[in-house]
């Protein structure tokens, strides 16, 4: 899958396999049976990659009760990701892909337009998996601020 293949509903999930910040190993097959959002974001500690990530912890509990999991996704490596946990209280994993193969294979690494460049880089995308590992919904170049809310919406939570 190129870097520009993007994933539509129906899609079977493709497989990852990401150190988390604690550097414990987490798949997707961990999942197997739920549903799960995945969410893919540029930077662990920036302020939109921030305002996102705690909307899905001030959200989690309302998700989980929908039987919702969560997963972050970012190139940041482990360290920094457990750093930006900590500081921010979240609760849901936050997984490593410094390699960007995994971001890549989901369509959320490519070219982007950015304050009116086109660059490549982190697509921020979020994906909502079903409990036989088919993608129910592939949203990209979604905003950080209020996505949670509308997804949520979106979900009829």
């Amino acid at each position: 899958m190129t870097a520009n293949s993007r994933l539509s509903a129906g899609d079977a999930a493709p497989d990852l396999t990401l150190s988390d910040a604690d550097a414990n190993t987490v798949s997707l097959a961990d999942y197997a049976g739920k549903r799960v959002v995945v969410y893919f974001y540029p930077a662990a500690g920036t302020p939109g990659c921030t305002k996102q990530a705690c909307d899905f912890r001030d959200s989690l509990a309302q998700l989980n009760d929908a039987g919702l999991d969560v997963l972050g996704i970012s190139p940041d490596k482990p360290a920094k990701l457990a750093k930006f946990r900590d500081a921010e209280g979240l609760t849901f994993p936050l997984l490593s892909d410094p390699e960007k193969s995994t971001l890549q294979a989901w369509g959320a690494f490519g070219e982007k337009s950015m304050y009116g460049k086109t660059v490549t880089g982190v697509i921020r995308s979020t994906f909502v998996i079903d409990a036989d590992g088919k993608v129910e919904v592939a949203q990209y170049n979604v905003k950080a601020t209020g996505h949670v809310a509308k997804l949520i919406r979106d979900l009829k939570l």
